[in-house]
Parts: C-alpha cells; structure tokens; sequence
C-alpha cells in the first residue's frame, strides 16, 4: 500500500463523477502552461468545428427541404411588418393572410411581367444593336493593338462555337437531370408557400411546440434567444427590401434617362439581386454599366457608373438612416467573407442566406452568452457584430 503522503491521480471517470477533481498524469507538471491552454482550447474548436461540419453536411443532404424552408422564413420576415400591421387594426387573420401572399404574388408577377414586356417590345432593336457592337468588336480586334487578321478572328470563333456545341449536346444528352431539377424547383415552390402559410397561420404555436422540443430548465433561454433572432432578421429584411426598392429605382431610372436597353428588366434585376448585401448591388450595377458601354458607348457608360455610385451612396447614407434611424453598421469586410462563404458552401442560396444567418446567430449565442433572459434586457448593441435594430436617437439638451 501507498504511504499516507501519497495522494492517488485518479482517473478520466473520477473526474466526470467530481467535476472538481483534477486528474493528472505523471508528465503534466513538466508540459509547459501555454502548451496546455493551446491544447485545451484546440480540442474544444476541434469538437465545435466538427458539429459545424456536420450540420452543414445534414444542410446540404437535406437541401431539398432547407431552402424551401429558409426561403419561407425570409418571405415570412419580409411580409411581417405589414401582416402584424393588419392584425393590429383588428383585419381578421385569415384576411390578412390572403392579402399578404396575393399582394406578393401581384409585385412579383408584375415585375415580371414588366420585364418580359420591355424585353419582347426592344429585342428586334437590341439584336441590330448587338450585331453593330459585334461589328464594331470585330474592327478594333484588327485596328487595335492586337492587330489580330481576319482569318485568327474566324479560326477563334470557330473554336467558341464549336465549344458552345459541345456544351449544348452535354446538356442535352442531360436533359433528364434538368427535367429532375425544374421538377425539384416546382415542388420546393410549393413546399415554401405551404411553409409560408403555415408560419402566418399559427408561427406561434409552431415556436412554442419547438421550445418544448427542450429541456424545462433551457426553455426560456431558447424562447428568449430565438425571439430576439427573430427579431434581428425582421429588420434585416426591412432593411434590405428598402435597399432593393431604393437601388432599383433610382438605377432603373437612370438607365432609363440615359437611353441604355432594357431599362425595367435591369431595375428588377437589381431589385432581386440587392437581397445579397453589397455583393449584389456590385454585380447587378456592373451588368448595368456593361450593357451602357455594349450599347451606347464610354460616355453612357461613366454615366451610368456615376449614376450607379450615386444611387448606392445616396441610399446608404442619406435615405436609409433618414428613414430607418442611425443602425449600426457592419464592416463590409465582414458581409463579403459571410456572403462569399455561403455562395462556395451553398452557391446562390448560400449567398442569400448567409448574412440573416450569421445575424441570427451573433444574437442568439450574445443573448445566451450574456443570460440577458434571466435580467429580462437585451444585450447591449456594442456586443453585436450584426445589429439592424435602429440606435435610439440623443436628444439635444435644451
């Protein structure tokens, strides 16, 4: 037996049965202190890295669910301002259902139709237009400081076409796969109305049925957190719907005004794309500026870039905070390396979603993190990396 000096080490399972028992080895005293903190927290990102991992694994295997369901809780959030609006004024809730998806299905279908409208009513001139840049294209390939021969031009629009063919047999021979995927798209529409429906019908018997789905002593933190989220990405996408209708106007219209084609269908692009923050706005205002230089020249086409850069720093600067209160901002850093991992995890549905995302969960782990249910305050903006909830404004001292 061991003297009465010696103290046992103990095991992994002593340790689980005593918290507060240390279990060492024989080796622990000689591991330097820094090399056991980066250990401790090595593992402990491994495990987390792991679940993450795994989740988006389940996410993507899933996905046929998942983006119709998260494209539910977006449109959800978009139309909440306006349905609890309704409710608020007594209108009868199945009505103001009715009203809510038949007045989105109307915008939408509108601007659509607007689009194809404008795109059947300019396409004989937009063709002669494109046949005169090609010609145009072709004369500076030889007149330029390339100094490319006709036949090259040829040989080199030979070797296009003759990839353009092979890619067009690939996607016939996969026609099948096409066919699959449209029938998946029709049947996600659908499931997201559903989901739609259901969530303005009883969202609150549906979240109060997922926080039972836990245990008694976590509810109120889950209730409390998940409200909070829920109340983050509303504002994100009352945010970014006035971003949208703001852009598209005024680039819309500034197209519009200096005669670059298809005007209206360049607006509702930049509607559609400006949901994916500062990422869409810059593809759909290049696209803008592209057609200005195709089709009128460098002169439309720097005004159409000023037209571009105007309407964003108005927006961003002056109608937003006038109208929304002075929000805190996120460093565009942050938005792009959000939006860039979401488009390479999960393409243009990641880049949709990855920002309402990342804010839901930056509110949810600062409100746990804090215990803010158990005070009954919300964690304070400083702490949040994505906050869209408007800063109460000073007022001046008299």
């Amino acid at each position: 037996m061991s003297g009465s000096d010696d103290k046992p080490r103990g095991s992994i399972f002593d340790a689980i049965r005593n918290p507060n028992r240390t279990v060492s080895s024989e080796l622990s005293s000689h591991v330097p202190y820094g090399l056991r903190v980066a250990t401790a927290y090595s593992w402990r990102l491994l495990v987390v890295a792991a679940g993450i991992a795994l989740l988006i694994w389940l996410v993507i295997q899933l996905k046929l669910l998942v983006i119709p369901l998260l494209v539910a809780i977006l449109v959800t959030a978009l139309l909440w301002p306006a349905f609890t609006w309704m409710l608020r004024h007594r209108v009868p809730r199945w009505l103001a259902i009715v009203v809510s998806l038949l007045g989105t299905i109307g915008i939408v279908g509108g601007l659509l139709w607007l689009a194809g409208w404008q795109i059947s009513r300019e396409l004989s001139s937009v063709q002669q237009r494109t046949v005169e840049a090609t010609r145009q294209l072709r004369q500076y390939l030889i007149d330029g400081p390339l100094h490319l021969t006709t036949g090259q031009i040829d040989d080199y629009l030979s070797q296009a076409m003759t990839f353009l063919q092979q890619q067009a047999e690939t996607l016939w021979t996969g026609a099948l796969a096409i066919g699959s995927t449209v029938g998946h798209v029709a049947a996600g529409g659908l499931l997201a109305v559903f989901i739609l429906l259901c969530i303005l019908a009883d969202g609150a018997g549906i979240w109060r049925w997922t926080v039972r789905l836990f245990p008694r002593a976590a509810r109120a933190a889950v209730d409390g957190a998940g409200r909070n989220g829920w109340v983050t990405v509303v504002n994100y996408a009352r945010t970014q719907l006035l971003v949208a209708t703001i852009d598209a106007i005024g680039i819309g219209l500034g197209a519009f005004l200096l005669g670059v084609p298809l005007a209206i269908p360049i607006g509702v692009l930049v509607f559609l794309g400006a949901f994916i923050p500062i990422v869409g706005a810059v593809l759909t205002g290049a696209v803008a500026v592209f057609l200005a230089l195709v089709y009128n020249g460098p002169l439309i086409a720097l005004w159409m870039l000023i037209v571009v850069l105007g309407v964003q720093q108005l927006e961003g600067h002056v109608l937003q905070p006038l109208l929304m209160g002075s929000a805190v901002k996120v460093h565009p850093l942050a938005v792009v390396l959000v939006v860039a991992g979401g488009a390479m995890i999960g393409g243009i549905p990641g880049a949709l979603f990855a920002v309402p995302l990342a804010a839901f969960v930056n509110v949810v782990a600062v409100y746990l993190g804090s215990r803010a249910w158990e005070t009954g305050e919300k964690p304070p903006p400083g702490d949040l990396i994505w906050s869209t909830v408007p800063r109460t404004r000073r007022k001046r001292s008299s």
